[in-house]
């Protein structure tokens, strides 16, 4: 973390931390949180940074919706101000999996990615939808494509429904660091959301890495601006207020 709060600190930009909290059993990365750990080295930057760096606390829940009494008790146990709510899995299937994409078309491959992603956004216990359309990474190595006005109607439906509930919705930058070359989501999808009466729009590097603190960051403010929010969501306790353009957010 230390790392990354010093490439934060000479960007200007408010930082915060959200390692993967993940509870489908055949998921990498389950098991690998250890919140004692984390919320120990997060204390330590905070004093370290005390007057020079906002380090915000949160964490990042895959399939918030199925596991809603482990979700509960993590969220319970210390004082988080911003949760992650991240989709990986559809069904059995991972969307990292080669053969989720071999065993489908392109639009099998997609559309049910959005409509299990839709019962996340109805049920999962969250504050921000992370990645919207994290699908698309490997996706587009198998299909050369990517196009959201496919699949409007059930992207909509999504972005609705985080409007209705007042959840953000993540502009996630990684994917311009891949063969994408896209934000996640696309910017048409940033607009949708606008569209929908979504109010709250958040920045992510998605860096697992201090080299890459804020990545993107300025040209994904640039487009939640054009789509017509009027600054980025800031968490605190889980409470969002907003940031005016020209000073930055961002999460790890």
């Amino acid at each position: 973390m230390l790392a990354a709060c010093r490439k934060a600190a000479k960007t200007g930009l408010e930082i915060g931390f959200s390692d993967h909290y993940d509870l489908v059993p055949d998921d990498p990365c389950t098991n690998y949180f250890r919140a004692d750990a984390f919320w120990s080295e997060l204390t330590s930057s905070r004093e370290t940074y005390r007057d020079r760096l906002m380090i915000r606390a949160g964490i990042e829940i895959g399939e918030a919706h199925l596991y809603p009494n482990e979700v509960q008790e993590m969220l319970a146990s210390r004082p988080w101000d911003y949760v992650l709510g991240s989709l990986h899995w559809v069904g059995k299937e991972s969307v990292f999996d080669p053969g989720y994409f071999q065993r489908r078309s392109e639009d099998e491959a997609y559309r049910s990615y959005f409509h299990a992603l839709l019962d996340l956004a109805r049920n999962g216990e969250f504050d921000i939808l992370a990645h919207m359309d994290v699908v698309k990474r490997l996706g587009f190595s198998y299909y050369n494509s990517y196009e959201p006005q496919r699949y409007e109607d059930d992207i909509r439906a999504v972005l609705a429904t985080l409007a209705d509930r007042g959840l953000g919705l993540e502009i996630n930058t990684k994917t311009l660091r891949t063969h994408v070359r896209d934000f996640s989501p696309s910017p048409l999808i940033i607009q949708w959301f606008r569209e929908e009466g979504g109010q709250w729009i958040t920045l992510g590097s998605d860096s697992h890495q201090a080299s890459t603190i804020g990545a993107g960051v300025q040209q994904a403010s640039s487009v939640a601006e054009v789509s017509g929010f009027d600054g980025i969501a800031s968490y605190h306790q889980r409470t969002p207020s907003c940031v005016p353009f020209g000073y930055s957010t961002h999460s790890s």
